[in-house]
């Protein structure tokens, strides 16, 4: 995919990323905010992204293209007992869907798992995300359960998916 960069996203990229969020909040019931945006200030999402980014378990990608975040991801490390685990989230514009940046910040992601002690990677998808569970389950991903009535949106209910990869050499999945 050409004229696409994915790096680590930095505090001086937080007015973007907000644009951005504000963006995808719009397009998709996929979130966990709709079109009312984050509820965030500038300053916040600043000092969300410096720490972040201090954080060796934790790491957040942006896809670039053309001067534009198209997509996000992010693994939020956890602490302690378990610190070999981290909850994954992803988006991508809607204009950029099937495209493959999910893939690209998907493999970025496993990477750094890898790379940085992460050895399960837990993730929540609505069930009825058909393309997100088949890039999930591309990446090896497996299905553990189901959690009912997750998201509220009016007066719908929606059903999520959980998911977990496990990058656990020899441990059968």
């Amino acid at each position: 995919m050409t004229g696409i960069i994915i790096k680590e996203a930095l505090p001086g990229d937080a007015a973007k990323l907000l644009e951005y969020a504000n963006q995808i909040g719009k397009e998709s019931d996929n979130l966990t905010y709709g079109a009312e945006g984050l509820t965030v200030s500038l300053e916040q999402e600043m000092e969300f992204l410096k720490k972040n980014a201090e954080e060796r378990h934790s790491v957040f990608y942006l896809a670039w293209k053309n001067d534009k975040i198209i997509g996000a991801a992010n693994l939020n490390g956890l602490s302690r007992r378990m610190s070999h685990r981290a909850g994954l989230g992803i988006s991508v514009l809607k204009a950029e869907w099937s495209k493959g940046i999910g893939s690209m910040l998907m493999q970025k992601l496993i990477d750094y798992a890898n790379a940085n002690g992460i050895e399960i990677i837990n993730l929540e998808v609505r069930s009825d995300n058909k393309a997100a569970i088949h890039l999930y389950q591309k990446f090896g991903f497996q299905t553990i359960g189901t959690s009912p009535a997750f998201f509220k949106i009016g007066a719908e209910y929606v059903d999520f998916d959980l998911m977990y990869l496990d990058l656990r050499e020899g441990i059968k999945q």
